[in-house]
């Protein structure tokens, strides 16, 4: 049986509310399948309740943090629809009355901060005011420049220390090439030093030796040297001989190789005829085996006089003088080292 009371109606999925000095009422929205249109696109709203409050305001503090970082590539891209209910839109709370929002919308705010806003959107976000006066209004391109300019900055100081080092490497190695350089100089300032030194040496040694040579002599002339000091042989009753033999004629004259006093002349054994001359400083010249002799012990004589003559007397085996040099102490000595340390040559 059919009833004449009307349908009862279907639940409304909002809740009223009545709240507020104004009387405007508010209803809470119970969505459901139902009473959402699909919304077709890259963008869905969210099936979260209370979405529709804190959706204001997370939009506003999105594009505010997209431009406040210089994100400006946004612009570049096609503008998004995002869709809400009629339900929603219509129950949306006013936006001066959120809090850091209404400042932006308010009619009591500076003047010349609305027209700076205006003047200034998003995309100017980030730049400086040199940039602004150098005509950058975009602020990704200003960001880029930044970044160039960083670059270049960091490229001209990485090259101004390379340089700086390069600098520095060829300061150095000047340095030490100068520095070799001067020790070479140095080096051949000594030697040329040195050099002349021992020059100077050698000359003042010559002529000592030539003075020397002046007041000695060379004991005879018309000779060669047949036997030399320290020789050994059976020849010699001590095994070596003594002495240094001048071979030479017969009767080649004996001279006194410096200025001395005539010690003893005569003969003796081996020796033959002996004459010895003592010089100055003790030392003492055998004449050996001479054939005759021009002194007598006690005579001065002179560098050059002669004082006997070369033979064969004694124990020899040709005519030669046999020359004996022996220090003050008695020693025997080089003769032949003693002559040329007098400066003669033999």
């Amino acid at each position: 049986m059919a009833s004449n009371q009307p349908a009862p109606e279907a639940p409304s999925p909002f809740r009223t509310d009545s709240f507020g000095d104004d009387g405007r009422t508010w209803e809470e929205w119970n969505p459901t399948e139902e009473s959402i249109r699909p919304v077709r696109g890259r963008h869905r709203v969210a099936k979260q309740r209370g979405l529709a409050r804190s959706s204001t305001v997370l939009g506003v503090g999105v594009i505010a943090a997209v431009g406040a970082g210089g994100m400006a590539t946004a612009q570049s891209k096609p503008p998004v629809s995002i869709s809400l209910p009629d339900s929603i839109a219509d129950n949306l709370p006013d936006a001066k009355s959120l809090p850091g929002v209404g400042a932006f919308m308010s009619g009591d705010s500076d003047p010349d901060h609305e027209t700076v806003a205006a003047s200034s959107p998003l995309t100017t976000a980030g730049i400086t005011a040199a940039e602004a006066e150098g005509g950058a209004t975009d602020a990704g391109e200003a960001l880029r420049a930044r970044i160039l300019q960083q670059a270049e900055q960091q490229q001209a100081g990485a090259d101004a220390e390379a340089k700086a080092a390069q600098e520095k490497a060829a300061a150095e190695a000047a340095a030490a090439q100068a520095a070799k350089q001067q020790s070479a100089a140095e080096a051949e300032a000594v030697a040329k030093k040195k050099a002349a030194e021992e020059a100077a040496k050698k000359k003042a040694e010559a002529e000592r030796l030539a003075k020397l040579a002046a007041s000695y002599a060379v004991p005879t002339s018309s000779y060669y040297i047949s036997s030399t000091f320290g020789q050994a042989g059976s020849m010699w009753s001590s095994g070596y001989h003594t002495g240094l033999d001048f071979a030479a004629p017969t009767g080649t004259p004996v001279k006194a190789v410096h200025s001395g006093t005539v010690k003893s002349a005569g003969y003796s054994g081996s020796y033959g005829y002996r004459t010895v001359l003592e010089l100055d400083d003790g030392t003492e010249v055998w004449y050996c085996h001479q054939s005759s002799m021009d002194v007598v012990a006690g005579q001065k004589v002179t560098t050059g006089q002669t004082i006997g003559r070369v033979g064969a007397t004694g124990n020899v085996t040709g005519a030669h003088l046999h020359l004996e040099v022996h220090t003050a102490d008695g020693a025997g000595i080089d003769p032949m080292a003693w002559l040329r340390g007098k400066g003669l040559t033999i």
